[in-house]
């Protein structure tokens, strides 16, 4: 039986070696998803962000488990940072998830951000594909969760829950640009902590002052750890899911990840077509000398680099 096969018939271990496949760019596995690609747009896709220490996790952990309750089958994938030095990654998010692995509807998938910026991996999107394929009903895809900037995730997501706790400035960055406009909603966790409650009522006012007013991102408080509120928040989730449905936003959404994940896919293409013809003839090396040493300036530098892809 070959892996193709296999992942239709609900093989993890042909799940993970396709993704593996897909994170080394294999020939191989970019044509199995070519050739299963009209099987996807089935599951929904979750995006868990916000800082690091603010139970990411534990809350994906507690979801998954309430979905599975309802019979649904559900993909997670854990995005860890990779080290700048040995590209390694300490992959935690799927130890702390280890009581879910061996459940037979649940996939799990650490995966290295090997250099990527925006609090993803670059095959994110290979590998959210490659769950669908394999017949996921909903899919959580937690980024890194380093900074202001992990935004990539709405390039993924059809739900994006950002998760924030009290008193640790968790407030004032989640109001931040950015970080305020892609959230669908509002997970505060933690909430038996003090400053809950004023959390909450910072977001709520920031959020008064959105004049997009098609939707408004529902703020709840939760305590993964403690299992409490778990059904409220996945209830939202399923609000959103309604109001995306019901306004043919979802639809929006999809077409406009694709199309980034199109330019994204261009763009990869043409950065090795440089690559490749510069460092044959050594051009980017001598265009950097020259341009350090202002013996040319880099607008001129690029003309002449794309005349060489045109040629």
């Amino acid at each position: 039986m070959n892996i193709v096969e296999r992942l239709l018939e609900g093989d993890k271990k042909a799940c993970a070696r396709l993704i593996s496949k897909l994170e080394n760019n294999e020939k191989e596995a970019i044509d199995i998803v070519k050739q299963l690609y009209n099987r996807t747009g089935n599951a929904y896709v979750i995006g868990i962000t916000g800082a690091p220490g603010s139970g990411k996790s534990t809350l994906t952990n507690k979801l998954t488990k309430e979905l599975l309750k309802q019979g649904k089958k559900v993909g997670i994938i854990a995005i860890d940072p990779t080290s700048p030095f040995s590209q390694g990654a300490i992959l935690g998010d799927r130890i702390r998830m280890n009581d879910l692995a061996l459940d037979k509807n649940v996939f799990i998938r650490s995966m290295g951000t090997r250099g990527s910026l925006g609090g993803m991996s670059r095959a994110t999107w290979d590998a959210v594909k490659v769950l669908d394929i394999f017949g996921c009903d909903y899919i959580f895809v937690e980024t890194v969760g380093v900074g202001q900037s992990e935004i990539d995730i709405v390039k993924v997501a059809d739900t994006i829950l950002m998760v924030v706790i009290p008193n640790t400035g968790d407030d004032i960055q989640a109001i931040k640009a950015g970080i305020m406009e892609i959230a669908d909603i509002f997970a505060i966790n933690k909430s038996d902590l003090e400053g809950a409650d004023k959390t909450k009522l910072e977001i709520e006012m920031n959020l008064d002052l959105n004049e997009k007013n098609e939707y408004r991102p529902p703020v709840i408080k939760v305590s993964a750890s403690k299992n409490q509120g778990m059904r409220e928040l996945l209830e939202k989730i399923y609000e959103h899911r309604r109001f995306l449905e019901e306004n043919n936003e979802l639809e929006k959404r999809r077409i406009r990840n694709s199309r980034l994940q199109l330019l994204k896919l261009v763009e990869d293409e043409l950065m090795e077509i440089i690559l490749d013809k510069s460092v044959k003839d050594d051009l980017l090396d001598k265009l950097s000398r020259e341009i350090t040493k202002g013996a040319i300036d880099p607008y001129t530098a690029k003309n002449r680099i794309i005349e060489l892809i045109r040629r």
